[in-house]
């Protein structure tokens, strides 16, 4: 493969943004027909991908970088290997049927560009993922998943549960990606590589040293809020009040797997130790039951899959822990026939929910003959996700049974868990692809009729692809499967998969057991429908309701703290504010002992004692002032001695700087004063005025420590030596402080400016305020005559 194929990825992953950008466009000038136009763009992202097919099935993989910001070190790069291929695959290759889904369902939507926006950016960001080489690139990824997730989710954004869900989507998985940050840095500090081509060319360097701990619990992290699992599951189902094209990308191959695939490709390099084959396991088990059994509880269709879909990411979860080459085997398998089916028993729920008026499967029945192309899709992929054969879901399961068998520890427990999670998600494809579709024609709010071809070409293909790949499971096997399995090893692996088994074995044995337990439970539905929900009923509480409760404490503490620090009285501010200086100054020389020893007493001349003898008659004016505008004035005198010992100093430009800023100062405060209605002085006495001045004492004392200790370190020319030799050959000035305020710190000149900017603008408010409503009691003056007001006026 040529390097120009292999670069032609960097901008695969950019090409999803470029169509968001047009889709608004597109579909407001193509009205109902934008949708096939813009699935050309995911269509041919697959196309290039499925030409790594190839080479990567022969154990190759490839790297394309371009420089970002290379003083930080950071790349644009992507690693393509089996795992990040057949991601890539199932990205692109489901999210051209979303888009023509989504061109479907949301047909006369007035925001529907807009969605088709949203929906690019998603499938840029999991791109940009999955692909990302460097770590830093792929936190930004993982983070932008989760915003426009936020924006597909909270799409209906007029009611009340969207805006809910998409909140408490974005506050679970932004805050698990923050957690991950904290990983991605501490390994990088570990580790010294950026790339995850090098950590994977030296896998054991995080086991092996200290910080493996801390390294795998911020990892778990990130990957268990964005997987949804136990007990980060609850948003999941939530995000189900996004439009149905948002749920089937959502499930089937995108953000929900984000966690999953971050586990896989970490695993060479986490996996395999007796924290990760129990903590791994165990959430995964908890979380593949917890799925299962609230999904047999509900009768709306989006919501039985979504909760299905939290137990199979368990399931996922549970057989990446054991580190075990079979069960590795089947989580790969079992990710892609989830992929398949889920995405297509998506669309067929929104199908039903389009055409028949309702998702609630006790008031469906009977649209077999008014749906029957729906319909065929249901049955193909719910006899996938029931793990029957000759569909893909059967294959894997079949695998995952091998792997669950054989581990290595708790096999047993991981088996039953296996068995009892597969037999109730084949409960719920029968009930999804049996209930709506047989039985007596029930009467339904919209007349059922079969939908357009945009809406039926996803479930159709999908379903059927999952039927291909198990009929020809050598090739699966050998382009799929044994590439990505060989991304989870850290080594070469081959992979055999079969069909039929060619003997009676305990994984035939066991998916027999799975059959007849699920077809039993089936039987009892409702009367275990009812039994759940009077168990749930009777425990309460629950993670989505301490959700609610942990943002009301939020809430509620917020505000305490607002009434008690931000109380609208300027003194507490000034107090507060000066009290952390004063804090940040003397705690870290206090607790690190770093105090700096006092200085011998220098020999000055006449004048410079001179000068600090006008310092201190002008700090003495300041405390014995009986108005606070002779104050004001009396502070005046500090800056002009300041100004004098830079002039000894041989600095006449500060001089003027400082005279100036003293005297604009003393102007402007003075000009405040007169027409703010403050009382002469300040009135605070006894243990208010003693505070305050133990707060400006520590202010005064932690800064004087600070600079002297600055003043005993070695002094480094590095800066100095930089300005003198480029200031007049870069910037074509001689005085140094002009230029280095002019041009290298221009910016930082350009925000010094606009802050000043806008004290001008307050104190313009302050001149003009009408009212001392806010003003502290002991601040008020009499009311002003009537003159007094007409001149404020």
């Amino acid at each position: 493969m040529t390097q120009a194929a292999i670069d032609l990825t960097l901008l695969a992953v950019l090409a999803p943004f470029a169509a968001a950008l047009i889709a608004p466009f597109l579909t407001k000038h193509l009205k109902h027909n934008a949708a096939w136009p813009l699935a050309i763009v995911p269509a041919a992202i697959f196309l290039h991908f499925a030409g790594f097919i190839g080479p990567v099935s022969e154990g190759e993989s490839f790297v394309a970088s371009r420089a970002w910001a290379p003083s930080y070190g950071l790349d644009y790069s992507v690693y393509i290997d089996g795992l990040s291929m057949v991601f890539g695959l199932l990205i692109s290759g489901i999210g051209t049927f979303i888009i023509l889904y989504a061109g479907g369902y949301l047909k006369g939507h007035p925001q529907q560009g807009r969605f088709f926006s949203f929906l690019f950016l998603f499938m840029g960001a999991m791109l940009g993922l999955v692909l990302g080489n460097n770590l830093l690139t792929l936190f930004v990824f993982w983070e932008l998943t989760s915003i426009t997730s936020f924006l597909l989710i909270g799409f209906g954004h007029l009611r009340a549960a969207s805006r809910r869900a998409a909140i408490q989507a974005l506050v679970v998985t932004g805050g698990g990606g923050l957690i991950l940050l904290a990983g991605v840095i501490m390994i990088i500090s570990v580790t010294g590589q950026t790339e995850m081509s090098a950590l994977l060319a030296s896998p054991d360097v995080i086991k092996d040293s200290g910080y493996y701990l801390p390294i795998f619990l911020l990892v778990l992290g990130g990957a268990f809020t964005k997987s949804a699992q136990f007990p980060f599951h609850f948003w999941l189902p939530n995000a189900m009040e996004a439009p149905t094209p948002v749920s089937a990308f959502l499930h089937s191959a995108t953000m929900v797997k984000a966690g999953v695939y971050l586990l896989m490709r970490m695993h060479p390099m986490l996996g395999g130790t007796e924290l990760w084959m129990t903590v791994l396991p165990v959430f995964g088990g908890i979380t593949l039951l917890v799925g299962t059994i609230l999904a047999v509880r509900q009768t709306d269709l989006k919501l039985m899959l979504a909760y299905t879909t939290v137990a199979s990411l368990g399931l996922l979860v549970m057989l990446v822990g054991t580190s075990y080459e079979r069960a590795l085997e089947g989580a790969v398998l079992y990710l892609i026939a989830h992929s398949l089916f889920k995405g297509a028993l998506f669309m067929v729920a929104g199908n039903i929910d389009h055409e028949a008026g309702t998702r609630d499967v006790t008031k469906l029945g009977g649209l077999r003959g008014a749906m029957p192309i729906t319909f065929a899709a249901a049955a193909l992929a719910a006899l996938s996700m029931s793990g029957l054969p000759p569909f893909i879901g059967f294959i894997a399961k079949e695998v995952l049974y091998y792997g669950t068998w054989g581990a290595p520890s708790a096999a047993m427990a991981l088996t039953v868990t296996a068995v009892v999670g597969n037999a109730l998600m084949l409960v719920i494809a029968a009930a999804v692809a049996i209930k709506p579709f047989f039985g007596p024609k029930v009467d339904t709010p919209k007349h059922a009729h079969e939908g357009p071809v945009l809406l039926f070409a996803g479930p159709v293909v999908l379903s059927v692809t999952g039927l291909v790949l198990a009929l020809f499971f050598t090739a699966t096997g050998t382009m799929f499967v044994g590439p990505m399995l060989s991304s989870l090893m850290g080594t070469w692996t081959e992979v055999k998969l079969v069909l039929i088994p060619p003997y009676v074995n305990a994984p035939l044995i066991l998916s027999l057991i799975t059959i007849g337990l699920g077809v039993l439970l089936f039987l009892q539905l409702d009367r275990l429908r009812s039994a759940i929900a009077g168990v749930l009923t009777a425990i309460g509480w629950g993670p989505d309701k301490g959700f609610d409760q942990a943002v009301a404490g939020i809430v509620s503490l917020s505000a305490a703290v607002t009434r008690r620090l931000q109380g609208g009285k300027m003194q507490t501010y000034m107090a507060l504010t000066f009290l952390a200086t004063g804090a940040a100054v003397l705690v870290p020389g206090y607790l690190g002992g770093g105090w700096p020893t006092m200085p011998k007493m220098p020999v000055y001349t006449f004048y410079e004692w001179g000068i600090l003898l006008v310092a201190v008659l002008g700090l003495i004016a300041v405390l014995i002032a009986k108005t606070r505008l002779t104050a004001i004035v009396s502070l005046g005198i500090q800056g002009f001695a300041v100004a004098m010992i830079f002039m000894l100093f041989g600095a006449p430009d500060l001089v003027f700087t400082q005279l100036m800023v003293e005297t604009l100062s003393v102007v402007i405060l003075a000009l405040v004063m007169t027409r703010l209605n403050l009382s002469p002085r300040d009135h605070r006495k006894g243990g208010a005025a003693l505070v305050t001045g133990a707060i400006a004492a520590s202010v005064g004392v932690g800064i004087a420590l600070t600079l002297i200790a600055i003043s005993q370190q070695p002094f480094d020319r590095s800066l100095s030596d930089f300005f003198t030799e480029y200031s007049n050959s870069i910037a074509y000035g001689r005085n140094i402080v002009n230029v280095i305020l002019v041009d290298f710190r221009g910016i930082d000149t350009l925000g010094e400016i606009a802050v000043v900017a806008l004290a001008g603008l307050c104190v313009l408010a302050l001149i003009r305020v009408h009212t001392t409503k806010t003003l502290p009691e002991e601040d008020q003056a009499p009311a002003p005559s009537g003159s007094a007001k007409r001149e404020a006026a």
